[in-house]
């Protein structure tokens, strides 16, 4: 793979990261709840294991979250045409996204309950 196709490829995943702050309120408050997990991380040294835990589930809140924009934009670009089902893709994939961000909460409560109290 060349060098230059390669930092082009980049080039795309840092605007759609770009788009998705710019433009998607619960993926900036997600992304700040990541920095605060990471910090708290840092503050209480997890062990590694913790860490690796927490770490995998705040990637995988953050890549739903840009799944879900992204059907999102794929919706909206076909309307006027958009089938009734349409709002039911929406709404499931804002369930997935709102699972994994309860299932992020009861993780990090639980990783980072013995160290607080």
């Amino acid at each position: 793979m060349k060098i230059r196709k390669l930092f082009h490829s980049f080039g795309h995943a840092i605007a759609g990261f770009k788009f998705a702050l710019r433009k998607e309120q619960n993926f900036r408050i997600e992304v700040l709840a990541a920095l605060l997990v990471i910090g708290a991380m840092l503050l209480v040294k997890v062990d590694a294991w913790e860490a690796i835990v927490l770490v995998i589930m705040i990637f995988g809140v953050l890549v739903l979250e840009v799944l879900n924009t992204s059907l999102e934009q794929l919706v909206n670009m076909l309307k006027p045409r958009v089938h009734p089902k349409a709002r039911v893709l929406k709404d499931l994939m804002a369930t997935a996204v709102f699972l994994a961000a309860i299932a992020s909460a009861v993780i990090g409560i639980l990783v980072f309950w013995p160290y607080v109290f």
